[in-house]
């Protein structure tokens, strides 16, 4: 269906944009809706001028670096000179001196509290709610819903005593390991009581304490028969829940029922990679939600086994000090929103010239205009600042202009400067190159670094495209540059202030049924310095919360500022293989596998709009795959046609033969439509095929273009 537009000063604006804006938005705001109209329609036009400039730099960058790898190609590598030709070219800026950012009004969850970060797509109001609510998440459940506890009976429906047992056992461990008590184990422990300020542990004849007497922060209940007590270490609330009758508590003698873990401190509210919104009504939906949950009003409805269900927000957890003064705690994740990068327009509004609007000027405006419900409720913020994630910023020269949008949003909505707040994605290299004056350009709203693999990764193929074949994706985890960016990110986050002020962030755990090997394995990123790190589930936000009752973060920061500073060169190490000696079975496995899991995601995106989803590798287990994983794998397989290492008959061959695995592995998804026998006639076959054989051409190697162009015409 045609899409519908108004016209209002000098755009022209889907109908249901402009209902939902005019109609559900502005009421409330105290923004008069013509002053927001003509105001937005000005910025807009002077924005979108720089934003068309912006990416033309990048692609004059491109043709600049591929040249200069076809001019040096016969000869030895010299990293000397290869830096001498990127600040040549403009991509290397000069260091401008040291600095400390001034963010002001950040709220505690970012500057104090370390512990996990969700990444939920917007789009999806269930998921939203849950993981908002991720910020309270049982612990018995967790591991009893998990890998991390083993037992015969872990694949049963039926509740198996031992396994619980091995709950009760792990959970007592954790309390002596962080809430130590003085001369005893939780384990013996029989009675709960409050006493005079104190938290009584009592066994037998015996009374004993916590070691660290200020861990005990209050309770709920009366003070010889407390229903929970709340306990606090590094930052990080625990309720230990008292119930002698519930089911749970039937085997521990003290009537503990469950312990309630403070877990997702702040989530990411998706509107880039986890979602497919490529029209009016796909964005519509995201910006409705994320209205519905400044306004504290978001409510999902749903089935599930039969039954109704509702979801809503959490409200705050009501307790009591341990003076007997009332008291509460945030219920829910601080909330952050990732809008779009700089790259991509969207059909939703377009300009004066017909063109389409710059899409991440457009969230700019409507996520910050929504989020000034938040004011007025304080569901989300306490601090009344807007938090954007920003990604697929490349350089300063971006980021500066990200600054510039803010400031216009800000001036167009009546805010105080400074209001909205910047989260940093590091995840292309002309960024992390000059990671220190990309944060200086927003030294005043920075509020967040991350590291993200996979974008990064991406961009590193195609950055370097024509600098040879690149090693195996399995290798680059291991490579120079890999290592030196994130170590690279943590000492810049450090140089600059970071620590006790913004986040600094690590990468998603993206296997989320194996949580036993991510309680063994992701205690590292604590360890690299990181005070936030992506998890793809609550019941994984609870479990990685662990790690940070194990690691004081910001006690890391004060070791880690003494390491010495990683070299650029090492950043900029290209990941080439000079002479690859690969046979024809590992060319097979490393494009089969990559073809696979690039089917596995776009025949969702393409058919269905799902953006994120948990696909099967070919050995079915279940990877979270976004636009991320798609770019990494469709670059890499681009490389090796490029350079020889494969053909496009075979890699046609392969992509065939994995779109038939693929369809078996949805055989039970009664939406899902084959790709196969008739691939000239499935959309989605066709989409991820374009996205390795145009690959090379395919700016700075996303894959978002084609998904957009592709899903826009299934949807029509």
């Amino acid at each position: 269906m045609a899409e519908k537009y108004i016209n209002i000063q000098n755009l022209s604006v889907s109908e249901i944009l402009y209902t939902f804006i005019n109609d559900e938005v502005l009421p409330e705001t105290e923004i008069d809706r013509s002053n927001f109209w003509s105001g937005f329609d000005k910025a807009v036009h002077e924005l979108a001028i720089t934003n068309k400039k912006l990416i033309k730099i990048r692609e004059r960058i491109q043709i600049d670096i591929d040249r200069w790898h076809l001019d040096n190609k016969d000869k030895k590598f010299n990293q000397k000179n290869y830096q001498k030709f990127l600040k040549e070219i403009n991509y290397l800026k000069e260091d401008q001196g040291n600095f400390k950012i001034i963010t002001k009004n950040v709220d505690d969850e970012i500057s104090k509290i370390a512990g996990p970060q969700l990444v939920v797509p917007i789009m999806n109001s269930r998921y939203v709610l849950n993981a908002a609510n991720a910020r309270w998440m049982s612990l018995y459940d967790s591991l009893y819903g998990t890998d991390v506890i083993e037992s015969e009976e872990s694949a049963s429906e039926r509740y198996d005593p031992e396994r619980g047992l091995e709950v009760i056992r792990f959970t007592k461990k954790f309390l002596d390991n962080h809430f130590s008590l003085s001369n005893m184990s939780w384990k013996d422990v029989t009675e709960i009581k409050v006493d005079k300020n104190n938290l009584n542990l009592i066994y037998g004849n015996k009374i004993t304490n916590l070691k660290d007497e200020e861990k005990f922060i209050g309770f709920r209940g009366d003070l010889k028969k407390p229903s929970a007590v709340i306990l606090k270490n590094n930052n990080l609330h625990i309720e230990i829940i008292i119930n002698p009758n519930a089911f749970s508590a039937k085997s521990d003698a003290a009537g503990i029922s469950d312990i309630i873990l403070e877990s997702a401190i702040t989530t990411i509210c998706d509107h880039e990679d986890s979602v497919a919104a490529v029209d009016a009504k796909d964005k519509v939906i995201g910006y409705r939600n994320w209205l519905g949950l400044m306004k504290g009003n978001l409510v999902a409805r749903f089935e599930k086994n039969g039954k109704k269900l509702i979801r809503k927000l959490n409200p705050d957890r009501k307790f009591k000090l341990k003076n007997g003064n009332e008291s509460k705690l945030h219920g829910r994740s601080l909330l952050l929103n990732r809008n779009v990068g700089h790259l991509m327009t969207n059909p939703a509004i377009l300009l004066k010239d017909g063109s389409e609007i710059p899409e991440g000027i457009m969230d700019a405006f409507i996520t910050s205009l929504c989020s000034l419900h938040d004011f007025q409720t304080c569901k989300n913020s306490k601090k009344n600042s807007i938090y954007i994630v920003k990604p697929k910023m490349h350089g300063p020269d971006e980021t500066s202009f990200t600054n510039e949008i803010f400031n216009k949003v800000e001036d167009v909505l009546g805010l105080k400067k400074n209001t909205i707040k910047c989260g940093i994605m590091d995840e292309e290299r002309r960024t992390s190159a000059n990671l220190k004056e990309c944060i200086r350009s927003l030294k005043e709203r920075v509020f967040f670094i991350n590291t993200g693999f996979l974008d990064r990764t991406g961009d590193e193929m195609h950055s370097s495209m024509e600098a040879g074949p690149m090693i195996k994706k399995g290798d680059m985890k291991s490579s120079t540059w890999i290592n030196a960016y994130e170590n690279n990110n943590v000492d810049i986050g450090l140089e600059c202030g970071f620590s006790g002020v913004a986040q600094i962030g690590k990468g998603m755990w993206a296997m989320p049924d194996k949580m036993a090997d991510m309680v063994n394995q992701k205690i590292v990123h604590l360890e690299a310095g990181a005070n936030c790190a992506w998890v793809p589930s609550p019941t994984a936000a609870a479990l990685h919360a662990l790690h940070y009752h194990k690691i004081s973060v910001f006690k890391k920061h004060h070791e880690l500022k003494k390491r010495k500073k990683t070299p650029l060169s090492d950043l900029l190490t290209i990941p080439v293989v000079n002479n690859p000696k690969w046979n024809i079975e590992e060319i097979n496995k490393e494009i089969s596998n990559s073809a696979q899991t690039i089917l596995g995601y776009v025949v969702r995106w393409i058919d269905q709009g799902i953006g994120c989803s948990k696909v099967p590798d070919l050995n079915n287990i279940g990877l979270m795959e976004d636009r991320a994983t798609l770019r990494i794998s469709s670059q890499h397989i681009a490389n090796w046609l490029h350079h020889g290492v494969c053909s496009r008959k075979h890699v046609l061959e392969i992509m065939k033969k994995m779109a038939k695995v693929v369809d078996k592995q949805n055989e039970g998804d009664k939406n899902y439509q084959n790709m196969s026998p008739q691939y000239d006639k499935s959309i989605a076959f066709k989409t991820a095929c374009e996205l390795i054989f145009q690959g090379k051409s395919q700016p700075s190697g996303y894959t978002e273009p084609l998904l957009h162009l592709n899903r826009l015409i299934k949807k029509n």
